[in-house]
């Protein structure tokens, strides 16, 4: 019987010892790898894991607009979304208008925030021998703006109107194209310029740049600084984004150049975060996040555009009409690792 008790023994020690490395099962959607989105969520499922946390089944390649409202009913615990998609839902308006708007805000009110990140920086750029003189070269040039529908090409088209003065159909040709093809189309030359909300770097910089050279334009000065262009970037989703150029050229290498007026490169972003559901229980979001926050070195290592998206500004894009609030238990770890996080940013 002695045997018989050691083997009970020691299953009985594997057991606590698995459940001390999972304590939590997840679920959690996210965007297909090769930007922010995806990549902070799959950081979070590492660190989690490792750390005893919770066990994060991670599904990627999904379709966000779905994914938070997944979320927000319960279905799925954690979900990266552009703070563009809580607004809409908020509103029962876009692609939540068969919800309503009553059962939109209720939806949307269920949503809390955890970790933030910039999604894209929407710039212009163009192959050096195409000849473009920058925004106000613009008029009567094919211009690729971003997939057939959705939030990039609302913002890329607005983006040139409030810059250059410019409507797509009208004084430019717009060309769409789903993301996954982006790449493609920019390497065969056809559009004279392109813009889009890219990541210092990503594919759609990096494999068009093997075939010629290239140059980004920097917002100008006076259309970063106008009411209209202050107004849009205060929508939810959007904030203002500026950064060294020399530190743009340094990630981007000798293929790119980089044009502004000064010192700084002007643009603005899609900014976004990981979400979860405001009932998720408080000493849970405390540890994932806390964790999360101790190895924020570690993400931003993982992708050369690690230092650029903003995994450690908790602030971007909150507060204002941004619907989505941190869970308090996500604040409280955030101003615990000394990040600064406003009470209008913090669900009561």
């Amino acid at each position: 019987m002695k045997p018989m008790k050691l083997i009970a023994a020691a299953v009985a020690s594997m057991t606590m010892a698995t459940g001390a490395i999972a304590q939590v099962n997840l679920t959690a959607e996210t965007a297909s790898p090769g930007g922010a989105t995806h990549l902070s969520l799959a950081h979070l499922t590492e660190v989690a894991g490792t750390s005893g946390v919770a066990n994060i089944q991670l599904a990627d390649g999904q379709t966000l607009t779905n994914s938070i409202q997944n979320v927000a009913e319960g279905k799925t615990d954690i979900a990266g979304t552009p703070y563009i998609l809580p607004f809409l839902m908020n509103r029962g308006v876009g692609p939540y208008g068969s919800l309503g708007k009553e059962k939109g805000a209720e939806l949307a009110g269920n949503l809390r925030a955890i970790n933030p990140f910039v999604l894209g920086v929407f710039f212009l750029f163009a192959y050096d021998s195409k000849g473009i003189g920058g925004w106000d070269d613009l008029k009567g040039r094919k211009i690729y703006n971003g997939p057939p529908r959705g939030g990039a090409l609302t913002n890329a088209r607005s983006m040139i109107q409030i810059v250059a003065g410019l409507k797509d159909g009208e004084d430019y040709e717009g060309m769409q194209i789903n993301w996954g093809q982006g790449a493609t189309l920019i390497s065969s030359g056809e559009p004279d310029a392109i813009v889009l909300p890219e990541l210092f770097p990503s594919p759609r910089l990096t494999i068009p740049s093997a075939a010629g050279k290239m140059t980004g334009w920097s917002m100008p000065k006076s259309a970063y600084e106008s009411e209209a262009m202050g107004k849009y970037m205060k929508a939810p989703g959007s904030a203002p984004w500026t950064a060294p150029v020399a530190d743009i050229e340094a990630v981007m290498g000798e293929d790119w150049s980089f044009i502004s007026e000064d010192d700084t490169f002007r643009a603005f972003a899609t900014i976004g975060g990981n979400v979860v559901h405001k009932d998720m229980d408080d000493e849970l979001v405390h540890q994932l996040v806390t964790t999360y926050i101790e190895t924020l070195d570690g993400l931003k290592s993982k992708a050369p555009y690690g230092n650029t998206v903003g995994f450690d500004f908790p602030m971007q894009g909150m507060c204002g009409a941004n619907p989505v609030k941190y869970h308090p238990a996500a604040a409280r770890a955030w101003r615990e690792a000394g990040y600064e996080v406003d009470d209008c940013a913090v669900a009561q």
